[in-house]
This record gives C-alpha cells, structure tokens and sequence, in this order.
C-alpha cells in the first residue's frame, strides 16, 4: 500500500528555495517563506533562499549555480508560470531539462482543481531534471505552494514513501530503491 512507512529511516533532502518575482522582498515574499517553512518542519535542510527577478537570464543563473552545487539535492522555485506577460519560468527552465516530469504537473493540478476549481487552468507548473538535480515549479501564491507542497511534494520527497519516494533518485541516496 502506498504511504509513508514511519518503520524506515527519514533522509533529509537539501532543497534550495527560489522566488521569482519582480515585486517580492524578503519581508513581502510569503510563497518563499511558506516553502522554506514546510520543509524545514517535514525535516529537510534549507540549503539555499535566493529571490530573482522575472527574467529568463536571472532564472537560469541561479538554477545552473545549483545545479552544480552538490549541496543542493532539489531545486523548488515560485512564481512566474502563468501567463501574464513577465511570467517567463517555464520558457527559463525547461530548455535546462535532459528529463520532463509530466506526472507532478498533472498531480500538482489534481490537488489544485480540489482547492481552485477550473483556475488551476491558469497555471504552467511543471517539474523535470537538469542533471541529477531534481526541480519543481509552482505558482507564485501561498494557496499553490501550500498544495504543492502539502498535497504532493512532502510525500514524493520523503524517503519513507512507499512504493519509492523520489528521494531514491538522489544520486547520494540511490540505494534506498535498490
């Protein structure tokens, strides 16, 4: 049966949290805040907090200076995937992608459509791998990343998952679905 198996060993993952928002600031960014909160409280490491601009060269540096980093196992960011005219997150980083997630967009808007019906339509999250680093984006409200993280994140990350968590993906913990 699918779920979290308390009798298994939790792996803290390290996952960088990147706000894309030509508004936000540390004290205005409640998306950021409210991710960096959630996985800190499910136990994982906080391994970097950066806020960027909606531009597709300030997208792509900090998500490449990551990516590279070996402290960094995940990559979440928020903002920027509607379809207004500075919303430019998907076009930033999917070209970086060697492999497309479509499972998490259609979770992410599953768990949507059951908090903001048909206006989850107006979201482009999406989610892939650029190398072995792991990275998921959501929309820029705390409603979205409150159901990304709450209703499909915290689980997918979690070692303990069931059948076999995403966390088996790390490069640092593959042996956990051996």
């Amino acid at each position: 049966m699918a779920g979290i198996d308390e009798k298994l060993t939790f792996y803290p993952l390290r996952i960088a949290v990147l706000t894309i928002s030509d508004t936000r600031d540390e004290r205005s960014d409640k998306s950021g805040a409210l991710l960096a909160e959630r996985l800190m409280t499910a136990g994982h490491e906080l391994a970097a907090k950066v806020i960027v601009k909606d531009e597709v060269d300030a997208i792509r540096k900090h998500i490449r200076l990551w990516v590279e980093d070996e402290s960094v196992d995940v990559i979440i960011s928020t903002g920027g995937t509607g379809f207004a005219p500075r919303d430019v997150t998907p076009e930033a980083v999917q070209p970086l992608f060697r492999r497309e997630m479509d499972g998490f967009s259609v979770l992410f808007h599953q768990a949507s459509f059951g908090t903001v019906g048909f206006s989850t339509l107006q979201s482009r999250a999406f989610a892939g791998q650029i190398e072995d680093t792991f990275a998921f984006c959501l929309p820029g409200s705390t409603g979205a990343c409150r159901d990304g993280w709450d209703l499909v994140l915290s689980n997918e990350l979690d070692s303990r998952y069931r059948p076999c968590s995403l966390a088996g993906q790390i490069p640092r913990l593959r042996h956990l679905c051996a």
